[in-house]
């Protein structure tokens, strides 16, 4: 279980998530390492976080990132080309696992609603999606305790629409709003308060907020997560998530990245095609 004395890496420190889950994994007592690039953009994190510097596409820069870490929050992300949300979206959750190696950390990952969609009329939409379900993927793969997140269109949001509502299955696939919006200091909040709730482990769900009030309190929070369906041991996907992105139609260097995650997982149980095929 996490605790105030626990160390949380957040990957992804400076963007406009990143940066509120640091703030709160702060203000919830976390001992709080951020990841940067450049330490330049780095000053408006508060002055409580240890900031280490490292490059998500450069695997050898990693290993004293992660170093004594108990958590990790990944809110990276590009709306780049199709190579870049490999280097990025995907490229960065594999190098991240690799350099943890065997050690087990409780992990964040926040990805999209609407992931597992393959119909935009956007090829370059559909790749960017695949290669955020590949980091989705790759998090189930490792055998670690993990939460998923694919939040909604940040910050469309009316004022009185802060009611949280986890959904599964991904259905929303409209590619706008009418998808679901949430505020982006909910989304940090969510990430955050999974870390400590046990409730939340092995759940991947899309958030979407409603008119209505923010839940508060841990309670609240375990509250939210308790109903969800937990995804099956493992499985490459989430539960109730379409199988539309079989194992075995997929790129070799992508199978051999989930093999070495697999095989450096606690007990390398075999990764279960299940949804997958």
């Amino acid at each position: 279980m996490m605790g105030p004395s626990s160390t949380v890496l957040v990957v992804g420190a400076t963007g406009s998530i990143g940066n509120l889950v640091v703030a709160e994994a702060v203000r919830e007592g976390y001992a709080v390492r951020a990841l940067v690039r450049d330490p330049a953009r780095a000053g408006q994190l508060p002055l409580e976080t240890q900031r280490v510097v490292g490059d998500l596409t450069r695997p050898d820069t990693l290993p004293d990132v992660v170093a004594g870490i108990d958590a990790i929050v990944f809110t990276h992300g590009t709306y780049g080309s199709s190579e870049a949300a490999e280097g990025i979206d995907y490229g960065a959750v594999r190098n991240v696992l690799v350099a943890l190696g065997s050690r087990q950390v409780r992990i964040a990952l926040m990805t999209t609603i609407g992931v597992t969609s393959r119909t935009s009329s956007s090829r370059s939409n559909n790749e960017r999606h695949e290669w955020k379900r590949r980091g989705e993927r790759l998090v189930r793969a490792s055998g670690m305790p993990y939460t998923i997140v694919r939040p909604g269109w940040f910050d469309y949001n009316a004022a009185d629409q802060h009611r949280l509502v986890l959904l599964q299955g991904d259905t929303r696939h409209a590619g706008d709003p009418s998808d679901g919006v949430v505020d982006r200091r909910q989304i940090a909040e969510v990430l955050v308060r999974s870390l400590a709730s046990d409730a939340a482990v092995r759940k991947t769900f899309e958030l979407v907020a409603e008119r209505g009030s923010a839940p508060r309190t841990a309670e609240e929070f375990d509250a939210l997560f308790a109903p969800l369906e937990a995804d099956a041991p493992g499985a490459l996907d989430a539960a109730q998530d379409l199988p539309n992105l079989p194992l075995d139609q997929e790129p070799e260097r992508i199978r051999a990245d989930l093999r070495r995650v697999r095989g450096a997982a606690p007990g390398a149980e075999r990764v279960s095609q299940r949804r997958s095929s």
